[in-house]
């Protein structure tokens, strides 16, 4: 299959599953579109078992590598996207919490969840995975889905600055932890030829990351500045300008073997910030953020399809899947340190309001981003396992915590809003 029958395939199944969710499931739409993945893709295992000679082996899923696509396109978009959506004047006060919980609470989770998964995997499960390997599982399973996220709680009545910190950190953090996860994964190559010295591994690191901002910076004003010489009225010309400004953009930074994520990162918050101004929030700018939008949801749902297909596509070992099942319980516990340490370390200047730990830990949804991120990792000695645990660990965490935090919620916050339909 080529890359765009891959597309429409996903394309199709997105806009079917969701059709039949909002019509008779009326689950939120990750959850709905997973859940009908994921029976699809029983059928198939099913159908291509008892009857083997139809040969409908997931339409070949498996012959097509789309790590490139995710990683040069959906990867740069979404994340493009999510930091175009960051306001820093909304954040207001909210600023520091939301900061610290993005940085310092992903690089509490990245150590936590890596140290555990190595000596789970080393002398527990029994598979040998790299110690910097399981870091890159830590950081790539850290970011939280904002659209996941929102689509729960938005019926809640929940206290506003709560509100702020769940959606700001799931916006926030995406960035942060694909630009670590990437970094800790070309260290780990670098390692694997000899010892890397510490000048080395600080040279990589401010490399990527110092080289992905400067190019975010710079293509990002220069977007900012085209935007604002661009009539109102012509919003075709303002979109075309964002969309090349994101693909050169990633283009440049891999030519330079620089993050083309990170400088992703940077361009949605130039624009997104320097460009709510006057300008850009006038009539043509609303459509800017209303398309990017728009694909981050578009690009999510077909994750969440790709997600509930994987299932046909990756090995089935059962010491893989024990190790992903035994994985669900230390991201939880990751997530729950990387939450408390920030707030305990912020609550002696500042109040927060009731359940504010329980729900941001339970409520910390994993979406599609991880997945894609850990398909379009390149080849290494335990690509595979990663691969298994992310998947066990995004489908737990989207089942069993999306369909549990409702009933959490309601018990922290029992008003739920009222709806006009």
């Amino acid at each position: 299959m080529h890359v765009f029958d891959i597309i429409a395939l996903f394309i199709f199944l997105a806009g079917l599953f969701i059709f039949v969710n909002t019509i008779f499931l009326k689950l939120p739409s990750s959850i709905g579109l997973m859940i009908m993945a994921i029976i699809l893709s029983a059928i198939v295992l099913i159908v291509g078992f008892f009857f083997p000679q139809l040969d409908i082996q997931a339409v070949h899923l498996e012959e097509y590598d789309y790590a490139e696509v995710l990683y040069q396109v959906v990867l740069s978009f979404m994340l493009f996207s999510g930091a175009l959506q960051i306001d820093f004047k909304k954040l207001s006060r909210e600023r520091t919490p939301v900061l610290l919980l993005a940085t310092t609470g992903v690089f509490i989770s990245t150590f936590v969840i890596g140290t555990l998964v190595y000596y789970m995997l080393n002398y527990l499960v029994g598979i040998e995975l790299h110690y910097l390997y399981c870091l890159v599982f830590g950081a790539l399973i850290s970011p939280t889905d904002p659209i996941a996220v929102t689509q729960t709680m938005k019926r809640f009545n929940m206290a506003k600055d709560l509100e702020i910190k769940i959606k700001g950190e799931s916006l926030f953090n995406d960035g942060v932890a694909v630009v670590l996860a990437l970094t800790l994964l070309d260290i780990a190559h670098a390692g694997e030829d000899h010892a890397l010295s510490v000048f080395e591994t600080v040279y990589i690191i401010c490399a990527d990351i110092g080289g992905g901002i400067f190019i975010g910076l710079v293509l990002g004003y220069i977007g900012y500045r085209l935007l604002k010489y661009v009539d109102n009225d012509d919003v075709e010309v303002e979109i075309l300008i964002t969309l090349a400004v994101v693909m050169v953009g990633s283009y440049l930074a891999d030519f330079i073997h620089v993050s083309s994520k990170q400088a992703a990162v940077i361009m949605g918050l130039v624009i997104g910030n320097e460009g709510r101004g006057s300008h850009v929030t006038s009539a043509a700018g609303d459509y800017v953020f209303k398309f990017w939008n728009l694909i981050e949801e578009s690009l999510s749902a077909m994750l969440f399809v790709l997600i509930g297909l994987e299932m046909l596509v990756i090995p089935m070992r059962i010491d893989f899947f024990a190790a992903g099942f035994f994985a669900v319980n230390i991201v939880l516990f990751g997530r729950w340190l990387s939450v408390y340490v920030p707030i305990k370390l912020m609550s002696t200047r500042r109040s927060f309001a009731p359940f504010t730990i329980p729900i941001l830990t339970w409520g910390a949804l994993r979406g599609g981003l991880p997945i894609a991120l850990s398909l379009s990792l390149t080849d290494f000695h335990g690509k595979d396992i990663i691969i298994t645990m992310t998947y066990v660990v995004v489908v737990c965490s989207v089942l069993y915590q999306g369909l549990t935090v409702p009933t959490l919620m309601k018990m922290s916050y029992p008003q739920t809003k009222k709806y006009e339909h």
